[in-house]
């Protein structure tokens, strides 16, 4: 404990003898726990009472623990032809004929309005600009999506109550 953030009371009674009960000694607990003084100190003659808090707080930090790398053996090395194939399936799933409409927030992607209603839209239907197409939740607040060009819904690309992230494609419009 630091001295500045000790502040200490002294009395001293020359003329009337210094005495301790349960009391005074309750008293002097309860004006230590109930204000900024963290350390009262009385003393007279070869009698002495000091009472003190621990002003700090005992904070333990709790540190994640590290992983130290593994060393594995190496992987044989696979084979040319199997690397481009697995590559293209990703490319063609991520690239939907014509346009798309993107998702312009993080949330979970819903179709209708609610869940016993019909889709706002299916692939096939004709949509105007500023048409609500889909729900995106975000938040706890449901955010209308609405088309931003005239087209026709070829594909929607979305399964309903899926998680979307910013800048993914939700339907494709021709």
């Amino acid at each position: 404990m630091s001295k500045s953030a000790t502040q200490k009371t002294s009395t001293s009674k020359k003329s009337e003898s210094f005495s301790f009960d349960m009391s005074d000694i309750e008293n002097l607990i309860a004006l230590l726990r109930d204000s900024g003084i963290n350390e009262i100190e009385l003393a007279e003659g070869e009698r002495s009472i000091r009472l003190r808090k621990d002003p700090t707080p005992v904070v333990q930090a709790m540190t994640q623990p590290t992983m130290a790398p593994v060393a594995t053996a190496a992987a044989p090395a696979p084979t040319a032809e199997a690397p481009k194939a697995e590559a293209a399936k990703p490319a063609e799933a991520a690239k939907p004929a014509g346009k798309t409409l993107n998702a312009p927030m993080v949330g979970t992607f819903y179709s209708a309005p609610s869940p016993d209603a019909d889709a706002f839209v299916s692939v096939g239907d004709k949509v105007k600009k500023g048409q609500t197409l889909c729900i995106i939740e975000a938040m706890k607040t449901m955010n209308q999506i609405e088309a931003e060009f005239d087209g026709t819904i070829t594909e929607i690309l979305i399964e309903d109550g899926t998680p979307v992230e910013y800048g993914e494609p939700l339907f494709a419009l021709s």
